[in-house]
């Protein structure tokens, strides 16, 4: 999965100063995790009345954050297709692409894609589910089911290896 994530990065912590070490009193800064600024960044987005420039996202963040700091996030996040933009005069106008589940739902897709065994990875999850949620898939995909071809979601590609299995 590698930097692509949106969730939380791993470690955080303080940062070392500009010689490598550890700093105190003032001079120690602390730093947020990739995932964690993407989060803000797009909490900050969500709860704009419209679209947002840099700017308003960066002062809707408490300013803690250079501008170049936000662009770069808003930048990589418009990569991952978590959100879109459009022009707005010189600069761009960012929009989250999808509600928070959206987004969820998004990681979820990008881990599944990044695996060459999706059978494998599809049945480890479905067999950790707990009972309630096992419960609430199966009534989703009866439902997908139900609404016929098109409207729900695409089956999967079909692998060579299918045969092999009966499939």
């Amino acid at each position: 999965m590698g930097g692509k994530s949106f969730g939380e990065a791993p470690g955080g912590g303080e940062t070392p100063g500009p010689d490598g070490a550890g700093g105190s009193g003032p001079e120690r800064v602390r730093r947020r995790g990739q995932g964690q600024l993407e989060a803000q960044v797009l909490a900050a987005l969500h709860e704009a009345p419209g679209p947002a420039t840099a700017a308003s996202v960066q002062e809707r963040l408490g300013g803690g954050l250079a501008y170049t700091t936000v662009m770069t996030i808003l930048s990589r996040l418009h990569a991952k297709q978590a959100v879109t933009r459009e022009r707005s005069g010189r600069a761009y106008v960012w929009t989250p692409a999808a509600d928070e589940a959206g987004l969820a739902a998004l990681r979820m897709r990008r881990v599944l894609d990044g695996e060459p065994d999706r059978d494998a990875v599809l049945t480890s999850f479905v067999s950790a589910l707990s009972t309630h949620d096992e419960q609430l898939l199966r009534t989703l995909l009866a439902r997908a089911t139900a609404d016929g071809p098109g409207d729900g979601p695409e089956p999967a590609p079909h692998h060579p290896s299918d045969e092999a299995r009966g499939g």
